[in-house]
């Protein structure tokens, strides 16, 4: 029985690997629309049942009526012989088919049937969780108010009163449940600085909506108040943790694990009475243990550092042929944004038309972006969105591209000189943490193409976002928002070859939108007379 075994291993690595796929819907922004469509054909499936439900219903009513009726007439006194055979009758019959129909079941299950067939399609419970951590990342990146993310505002915490960083067109706030579920999501990393604000929030809402169930929610008020709770006494604030499970025992006496809390709390208390509060300092984790956490965010916020022409005049804007002929009628448009390192924003780089074509043969070939780690290629949250790779011969788009690419940078853009178009889709808060696109270690997978290091970086714009989402070099203080059709381009080695670490930079969060772009990488082989080394070593 061999077979079976191997069939079955060949059927769960499948299972596994189907899951993989489907718990990666929050990496990107297309497997978010693809989730909204799921959802219309779920939401098609309960007015179905809705409105069965509804027909059914009136028929009870109808057979309600007429049964009210004839004990308000002459029903009541069954002198009249048909009366009497139409009482017995229902009391035999109809009653009988009336409280044992199948048809709300039958219903009910046209409606799991729906559900059932697009169960494949729908986000996994490690999609929640990466979700609520985009939202947490968000918060922390933009620097959000928890109330105000709960009430639909993009509101930043801050004594002063300060402009929204986003106004969406149209107002959503967030249910108790809602605010509950990324509070548990931070709770079970054992992250108790937004477990707390989160907590609070849900327990908040909870509270004034308490006697009211709706049905869609998984949380409670009970719940809410119980991670809380642990969440203050593990943040070290006993006396608050001790009043949440007192409130607790309120609604819910007969708890006898809560009741122990409770005596743990006022017993802790009564040896250390100064113990009570000293949740006061608790840090939010710096989980990715980034060293320019700081710096990276405040670019994220203000946009950096970005001098006008009038400040600095070696910042400009010109036309560009770069001696070819290509370029003779329709010359790029380049904007010199920073000199070290060397910067330059090539606007309306691609047209509208040839965006959508890119992000159009992109689309189906999207999986999960990945990071160098030593040898090996591996995920990580530091990183969240989706990438394709598109062959220079997959399409005459891609074709046409190439050469503009290669007429923009001077530079030999033929694998193993340069790799292929990687295109990337934003998710949920989608980001990318400080990097660095050359490789830092001779063990890095980026030598795998023998053609040496990553000597330069091309990255358009394929799509508008409508907050967050800019290009932040930490160590130049410069932070560039997001210009639809426009390319970016920077030198990521110095002319000797070596590592330049002002091109230290970042994708900020997006906070709002669809973020789409396309990265050229060019390598250091095949390029030695088109970039040749300076006349300094140092250079």
């Amino acid at each position: 029985m061999l077979w079976l075994a191997a069939a079955a291993a060949v059927a769960a690595l499948l299972a596994a690997l189907s899951q993989c796929v489907h718990a990666e819907t929050y990496t990107s922004m297309l497997s978010i629309h693809q989730a909204l469509r799921t959802e219309r054909e779920l939401l098609r499936f309960l007015h179905t049942y809705l409105e069965e439900e509804a027909k059914r219903l009136e028929d009870l009513r109808r057979f309600y009526r007429k049964i009210q009726a004839l004990h308000q007439g002459a029903g009541s006194t069954v002198v009249n012989p048909l009366l009497a055979y139409t009482l017995i009758k229902r009391l035999q019959s109809d009653w009988l088919n009336v409280v044992y129909s199948t048809e709300a079941s039958e219903n009910a299950q046209a409606l799991k049937n729906g559900y059932q067939r697009l169960e494949e399609d729908l986000p996994l419970f490690e999609d929640l969780e990466g979700a609520a951590r985009g939202v947490m990342r968000l918060q922390d990146v933009y620097s959000l108010s928890v109330k105000g993310l709960a009430k639909g505002k993009f509101q930043r915490v801050s004594n002063a009163p300060l402009p929204d960083v986003y106004n969406p067109s149209q107002d959503f706030s967030l249910s108790a449940d809602d605010c509950f579920h990324i509070g548990k999501v931070a709770y079970d990393m054992e992250d108790y600085y937004h477990s707390i604000l989160w907590l609070e929030e849900a327990v908040s809402l909870f509270r004034v909506s308490y006697g009211s169930w709706n049905t869609e929610d998984e949380g409670s008020l009970e719940d809410a108040l119980d991670h809380l709770a642990f969440s203050y006494f593990k943040a070290g604030n006993i006396s608050h943790a001790l009043s949440l499970s007192q409130e607790f025992l309120h609604y819910d006496p007969s708890n006898k694990r809560v009741a122990r809390n409770v005596l743990k709390y006022e017993n802790l208390l009564l040896v250390n009475p100064k113990s009570g509060d000293e949740g006061g300092s608790l840090q939010r984790p710096n989980v990715t243990q980034l060293e320019t956490r700081d710096i990276y965010e405040k670019l994220c916020q203000t946009l950096g550092s970005q001098p006008s022409q009038y400040q600095q005049q070696h910042l400009y804007c010109s036309y560009e042929t770069n001696g070819n002929p290509f370029l003779m009628l329709q010359p790029l448009k380049r904007e010199i944004v920073h000199r070290q390192p060397h910067i330059a924003l090539y606007h309306d780089f691609v047209s509208d038309a040839e965006a959508e074509k890119i992000k159009e043969l992109a689309a189906p070939r999207l999986q999960r972006s990945v990071v160098a780690s030593g040898e090996k290629q591996q995920k990580a949250d530091y990183r969240i969105s989706k990438s394709a790779w598109l062959k220079d011969t997959l399409d005459p788009a891609i074709v046409a591209l190439d050469r503009r690419v290669a007429a923009l940078t001077g530079l030999n853009t033929q694998p193993p000189y340069a790799e292929y178009l990687q295109v990337v889709n934003y998710g949920l808060g989608g980001h990318y943490e400080p990097h660095f696109d050359h490789a830092t270690s001779r063990k890095s997978p980026l030598y795998r193409m023998k053609s040496g290091n990553r000597i330069a970086t091309l990255m358009v714009y394929l799509s508008l976002v409508e907050a967050g989402g800019s290009t932040a070099f930490i160590y130049a203080n410069l932070s560039i928002p997001v210009v639809k059709n426009a390319a970016l381009f920077w030198w990521n080695l110095r002319r000797n070859g070596e590592g330049d670490d002002d091109t230290l930079h970042a994708g900020c969060p997006v906070l709002a939108g669809d973020k789409w772009v396309a990265n050229k990488w060019f390598h250091e082989h095949g390029q030695e007379f088109r970039r040749p080394c300076g006349t300094s070593p140092e250079d």
